[in-house]
This record gives C-alpha cells, sequence and structure tokens, in this order.
C-alpha cells in the first residue's frame, strides 16, 4: 500500500516536465506586443512584420469595427454580466446571431465564448458512453478533448481519407455516430474532403460536423467557409463552427445549423449554460465586421493573390511548401532546432514567424507557420520569401543550402 508520504509532489512533476521540454527544445514563451498597427507590432521594443497572426482578413483594427466597439460599450459597459440563460442575453447577440446565420445560409446560431468551448459544448451534448466520434487525424486539440470528455469511443482515420473514416465507422457500428474534421486545417492550410466524408457520413448515419474556424471568411463563395466551397448545405452538414476571432478579427465563436440542434445547444451544453455571455459591445464589433466580411470582396480577391506570389516565389527559391491554397502557408524545417533557428534568424530580419513543433504537428514535422493577411502587401510578402531564403540558408550551411534550394521549375 503507497503511503501519503510516498506521493509524488507537484514541484516535482513540474520540474520534470521542464527539464524534458528544454531537452527537446520544446518550451513555450510568452512574447508581449505593445502596440499594433496594421501588420506591424511592436515586440519587446523591435518592430516586426506579423506573418504568424490569424486576422486574414485584416479587419482586427478596421475603423468601423473599433468604433461599433467603442460605441456599444460606452452603452451597455464592458461586460456580459451574467450567462445567456440567467440575464447575459442582449439584443446584440441576437443581432450577431441572426446575422451570421443569414450569411452562412443556416437556420440558426449560436455564440459561444471561444472555439475550444464551442466544440466542447457539440460534442459533450451529443454523445455519451454509448457513442462514435470518428475524427481527422490532425483535427484541433479542440475536437479531440471534448469527445474525450464526452466519454464515447473516439476513433482516428488517416490525414484527409474518407475510405479511413468509413472504415473506422463501420468497426463501431452502434450507437449515435460524429464524423467530425476540421474544414481548413489549422497547421497544414489544406481542405477536408468534404463531399466525400458527406457521403460516408450518409451511407453510415452518422452526423458530419466541421470546424469551420480558418475556413468561415476566407474561402468558399462570398466567404461562406468550406462548407460552402463544397456546396453542401445544412442537410449534409447539420452543424458547423464558425469562429470570431479569426478572419473576423474579434472573439469568440458560434455554432451554426440546424435550428432543432442549435436549440438542442442551447439548453444543454455546459459550455453554454455555464459561463459568462460575451460582451454586447464584442458582439457589436463582430456585427460590424461580418457586414465587412459579406461586402468588401476585394479583401478575399487580394488574400489570394497574395498566397500565390508567396508560393511562387517561395518555391521558385527551394523552401519546401505543402499543399494549401489557403492564407496557412507553412515552411518545412524538419527538426525543432532548424525551426527555431529560421524563427530567430526572420526575427533578427525584422519578420514575425513562429516555428511551430511537437506535439502541436507531429514529429520530424516542425515548421514555420506563416500566414498571409490583407493587411500585407505585395513588397512584403517579397520581402518575406527573400529572409525565409536567407534564414534557411544561413541554419542549413553552405552545402546542404546548395542542394535544397534548387529552383522549382
Amino acid at each position: 500500500m503507497t503511503r501519503p508520504g510516498d506521493r509524488p509532489g507537484w514541484q516535482a512533476r513540474v520540474a520534470a516536465a521542464r527539464a524534458e521540454r528544454e531537452a527537446l527544445a520544446r518550451t513555450r514563451v510568452r512574447r508581449s506586443v505593445s502596440h499594433r498597427d496594421g501588420a506591424r507590432c511592436r515586440v519587446d521594443g523591435q518592430s516586426l512584420l506579423n506573418f504568424c497572426g490569424n486576422d486574414y482578413l485584416g479587419l482586427s483594427q478596421h475603423f468601423a469595427v473599433v468604433n461599433a466597439l467603442q460605441d456599444a460599450a460606452s452603452r451597455e459597459g464592458a461586460g456580459g454580466v451574467a450567462s445567456h440563460l440567467v440575464c447575459g442575453h442582449h439584443e446584440m447577440h441576437d443581432a450577431l446571431e441572426r446575422e451570421l446565420a443569414d450569411w452562412l445560409e443556416v437556420p440558426a446560431a449560436l455564440l459561444f465564448g471561444s472555439g475550444f468551448m464551442a466544440n466542447l459544448a457539440v460534442l459533450q451534448s451529443l454523445l455519451d458512453e454509448e457513442s462514435v466520434c470518428v475524427q481527422d487525424r490532425l483535427n484541433h486539440a479542440s475536437l479531440i478533448d471534448a469527445a474525450r470528455l464526452s466519454g464515447c469511443r473516439l476513433r482516428r482515420y488517416p490525414h484527409a481519407d474518407p475510405e479511413g473514416a468509413i472504415r473506422q465507422l463501420r468497426s463501431l457500428p452502434d450507437g449515435l455516430a460524429i464524423l467530425a474534421t476540421d474544414g481548413v486545417f489549422s497547421m497544414d492550410g489544406d481542405l477536408a474532403p468534404l463531399r466525400q466524408l458527406a457521403l460516408v457520413a450518409k451511407v453510415q448515419k452518422a452526423m458530419l460536423y466541421v470546424d469551420d474556424a480558418h475556413g468561415v471568411g476566407v474561402v468558399g463563395p462570398d466567404g461562406r467557409g468550406s462548407v460552402a466551397d463544397a456546396r453542401l448545405g445544412v442537410q449534409e452538414v447539420p452543424l458547423q463552427l464558425a469562429t470570431l476571432g479569426k478572419a473576423l478579427g474579434g472573439y469568440g465563436a458560434a455554432v451554426v445549423g440546424d435550428a432543432d440542434l442549435i436549440g438542442h445547444l442551447a439548453e444543454t451544453a455546459r459550455p453554454y449554460l455555464y459561463t459568462t455571455a460575451l460582451p454586447p459591445a464584442q458582439a457589436a464589433a463582430t456585427l460590424a465586421a461580418v457586414k465587412l466580411a459579406r461586402s468588401e470582396h476585394w479583401r478575399r480577391g487580394k488574400l489570394h493573390e497574395l498566397v500565390g506570389r508567396f508560393r511562387d516565389r517561395a518555391l521558385r527559391v527551394g523552401l519546401q511548401l505543402m499543399d494549401s491554397d489557403t492564407p496557412i502557408q507553412p515552411v518545412m524545417c524538419g527538426t525543432d532546432a532548424h525551426a527555431l533557428a529560421m524563427s530567430r534568424a526572420l526575427e533578427q530580419a525584422g519578420y514575425w514567424v513562429a516555428a511551430i513543433r511537437p506535439p502541436t504537428v507531429s514529429e520530424g514535422r516542425a515548421r514555420l507557420r506563416v500566414t498571409l493577411s490583407a493587411l500585407h502587401g505585395p513588397g512584403d510578402v517579397d520581402g518575406l520569401v527573400d529572409a525565409l531564403a536567407y534564414a534557411r540558408d544561413r541554419v542549413a550551411g553552405p552545402r546542404e543550402a546548395a542542394r535544397v534550394a534548387q529552383p522549382v521549375e
């Protein structure tokens, strides 16, 4: 029998975990931004051109969005006051939910404090121990954690592999089933094969749920996301997640889709019932951002041009890219040490690009996650590619650089 005195202390556990991260070059350090001006940030006294944020349409600092936030805050205050079902639900929340539903062409929408909370809400309110959740292996951590916390039987299939998905569903034929996938994968930038997955879900009588955090506002007709891009609707995808903190430049998320399912979430989802509502001022700001995203199509057009420019120039200097046509453009580095060294070299040149390492990505797949924004210009992209090539050569050394930096025809 173990005695209480033999129980390990938290100090030893924390120290051991820290030592392991240090040995693997996987410590994480927060950086404090003192000022943002367009795509530029002031970090530790240095002005850096930001290529690692998710403000894809450049709306986070738009004067109409900021004015809506300030005006609503001056009238309604700074906080959400209470949960939606107590006294926190404001008419501004109603207006934003209606606007999102109209834009995304679905019957209803429900606001949440974050995408992580929204995914927890969906899976925990619909799944139990007898249920099945089949997920893409590269899904966002919030989907994986939500399934685990629901107590369901979780199975994962190889990335973007509909045949793998149907095999997993067939292996567990009993119980309610949800097939869950990212729409745009946050670390690779590619799109899920939604039409094939919708067919798999239909054949296996599963519900297809799409986390479109990185798709809404960016891809599809009128920026309506990856579901619309795949020409699917609420019958094929009864629920999807739209984040408010990426292309829309604000904070929070919404689950949109079938009205009965949305009503079920509003009455049963613990992350909705037991948390304070978004501040009305934040809802007002996001409402302004949605209207801009719907009307200012030039932002997506510019973004598409910048993505094409980056890929063309990066491939010409031999950078290793992934198959992505979205603003997420990973530059593969291989080892953690190479990714960190390249990120530091870029910062010295005035560019902020974060190194992404395990466990966020798999072993041997460390990368620089370049993200593009409508706030960037062609010259910004050209300068970044030149800095990336220089950083690659500096880290790899002359012989290795000569081998990998062959122009791509």
